[in-house]
């Protein structure tokens, strides 16, 4: 069994910063490719940052491009998401997806707010 979490969500000021983190857990045996994803109210949920499976490679929505950077530690299945220059309009719930094993999971969401 595979497990996904999520931390490090929070209610952070506009301007300020946050670093949030995905843990995989369980039955392990190959990861490939991990990313963000975010939902806010009323709206779909959409793609923030997808990290290759190397971690070499990232794929950004051009919202958060130059703000926001995706990275990885392979070897403790983590991977990050370091959030600068935080908007009021990235206020949404952040979900981690993963692909273990050929399948993908996800993670119940942190919540982000960023007040104006």
């Amino acid at each position: 069994q595979v497990q996904v979490v999520e931390s490090g969500g929070g209610l952070v000021q506009a301007g300020g910063s946050l670093r949030l983190s995905c843990t995989v857990s369980g039955t392990i045996f190959s990861i490939n490719g991990m990313g963000w994803y975010r939902q806010a109210p009323g709206k779909q949920r959409e793609s923030v940052a997808i990290s290759t499976t190397s971690g070499l490679r990232a794929i950004y929505a051009d919202s958060v491009k130059g703000r926001f950077t995706i990275s990885r530690d392979n070897g403790k299945n983590t991977l990050y998401l370091q959030m600068n220059s935080l908007k009021p309009e990235d206020t949404a719930v952040y979900y981690c997806s993963s692909w273990v094993q050929g399948r993908n999971y996800w993670g119940q969401g942190t919540q982000v707010t960023v007040s104006s």
